[in-house]
């Protein structure tokens, strides 16, 4: 690969990078609004059925499109390229329709299957997304796959934006006009509808070829379900999660002895772990895998010594980033909960939840060094264990402890899949990467953050009594003991040397950080 090809592929990377960062973001930030508008028993009906969503938009946002792009990058000219938008787009409508048809005549029985009649309208709007997934995926792999990033990007944020803005109006009418929730939430799920209509609308098409070629794709269709249907699991892991919550919590729930309603309502609160968790995915996957254009380049240039130092820093700064958020969010769990969702109720499920983080985190970075190396049946093969695990144990933890139940059997099958990748991944590829000394100094900057922050939040409780009450007094608390947490965490790992100077570089803007820290250091030496 030439240099300007190079460049152009890591340019590329990087914008795609910031347009899934603000799409995901988008898609958890809005969900706090969205809950308070329609409460607990409102967002159960909107989760219950957005994984069946959620698993779509990463087929047409993400997996199908990686996948495309591959395909058409592997074309020897314009016309070859063309034709094999053609052939993929064939195979892809076929796999729309199938969904489509499934899921529309299959939708009662699906509510039925999560505890819930009155789901299946909600069912068969989510259908509708299906449709236009193939025009979507297709275009946008074609793009990628001819390095023109920048229409594949503005579509991804335009669909995002959208549909929030649908969901938080659908939301705000259907209260103001005491809709009931599952009509409610019937017009909030056309939002993914209507954004990829305007999703497309920005997506320039892609033309039929003109001139004639000889070019195929050999076993296309082998390859769209192995290799695109890997892409898509792998991006889809959390969802799939959250899919067998729909079909297991509320029913295990009920099957405890809790009401029908009782049960959709704490199913509600138990949902409010998915924005946070997103939140904290976002921000840990997004610093760890800044590094992913740097590792491609190593990869492709055949340098194996850089490939395994740029693997060690982006799976140290993970882990680093992940431990940190996952820590503050539990220890401040009840001030995040009140100050979000206006109660502390299920603060400790949630908390449990949040434990997930670093695992997801772990797995998601770890996945994108063995894709640079087109490696993808052990994370498959990671992915199958850990849902069967969660699918088999789920109805029955929660049958017995309830949703938290669910929250431990998350972090369970979390935890499996990634010892599954781990341990069945090369040794030259994970040696090193965790020495000894840096979880116990991981460790103590963690247990001592957790602790700095607890003492301070005890203290301005104690000396601020209405601290423990009230959303506002909740912000205020959390605006005074985040910072401390941030502070002493930081200035733990640069004064145990957590990391070293270049990994510490790696990070966005870290030099800033590192210049105050030296001078820190200076002016203390004084």
């Amino acid at each position: 690969m030439g240099n300007r090809n190079v460049n152009t592929t890591l340019q590329g990377a990087l914008i795609l990078s910031i347009a899934a960062f603000i799409a995901k973001l988008l898609s958890a930030v809005y969900r706090v609004p969205f809950q308070n508008m329609v409460g607990n028993t409102g967002f159960y009906v909107y989760q219950q059925v957005y994984p069946l969503y959620g698993i779509g938009m990463t087929f047409a946002l993400s997996g199908l499109p990686v996948f495309i792009s591959k395909l058409i990058a592997e074309a020897p000219d314009l016309p070859s390229q063309q034709l094999v938008a053609r052939q993929v787009s064939r195979w892809v409508w076929g796999l729309a329709i199938l969904i489509f048809g499934g899921l529309m005549l299959g939708a009662p029985a699906i509510a039925r299957g999560m505890g819930d009649a009155q789901l299946a309208p909600l069912i068969q709007m989510v259908a509708w997304m299906f449709l236009l997934m193939p025009a979507l995926s297709v275009g946008r792999g074609y793009h990628q796959g001819r390095f023109h990033m920048l229409p594949t990007a503005r579509s991804q944020v335009v669909e995002q934006l959208v549909r929030v803005v649908v969901i938080l109006v659908a939301a705000g009418w259907a209260t103001s006009h005491d809709w009931s929730v599952y009509r409610m939430g019937t017009w909030a799920l056309s939002g993914g509808t209507v954004a990829a209509v305007a999703a497309l609308v920005v997506l320039p098409r892609w033309r039929q070829p003109q001139a004639p070629t000889r070019w195929r794709v050999p076993h296309l269709g082998r390859r769209l379900l192995i290799e695109g249907g890997t892409l898509c699991l792998l991006t889809a892991m959390m969802v799939l999660l959250q899919l067998v919550d729909s079909f297991t919590v509320k029913n295990g729930l009920v099957t405890g002895g809790m009401s029908d309603l009782a049960a959709k309502s704490l199913k509600g609160v138990y949902d409010r772990a998915q924005p946070l968790v997103q939140l904290g995915l976002v921000v840990a996957v997004a610093f760890a895998t800044s590094l992913l254009p740097a590792l491609s380049e190593a990869q492709h240039q055949g340098r194996p010594q850089a490939f395994k130092r740029l693997t060690t820093t982006m799976m140290r700064i993970a882990l680093m980033i992940a431990s940190a958020a996952t820590a503050g969010l539990i220890s401040l769990m009840p001030w995040i909960n009140r100050l979000l969702f206006g109660d502390t109720q299920g603060s400790g499920m949630l908390a449990v939840y949040m434990l997930g983080i670093i695992l997801a985190t772990l797995i998601q970075t770890y996945n994108s060094v063995l894709q640079s190396q087109d490696s993808y049946r052990l994370t498959v093969l990671a992915l199958t264990v850990g849902l069967l695990v969660k699918c088999v144990a789920n109805r029955w933890a929660v049958v017995h402890f309830g949703a938290g139940g669910a929250s431990w059997l998350t972090v369970l099958s979390l935890a499996v899949m990634f010892i599954v990748i781990w341990y069945g991944s090369a040794q030259e590829l994970r040696a090193g990467v965790w020495s000894r000394a840096f979880i116990r100094k991981l460790l103590g900057c963690t247990i001592l953050m957790v602790a700095g922050v607890r003492i301070v939040a005890t203290l301005l409780t104690s000396w601020w009594p209405v601290l423990a009450t009230g959303r506002l007094a909740a912000g205020v608390g959390l605006l005074l003991t985040i910072p401390v947490g941030v502070v002493l965490f930081f200035g733990l790992a640069l004064s145990w040397q957590l990391l070293s100077v270049r990994e510490w570089l790696a990070i966005p803007h870290a030099e800033t950080m590192l210049r105050l820290w030296q001078k820190l250091r200076q002016h203390g030496g004084k």
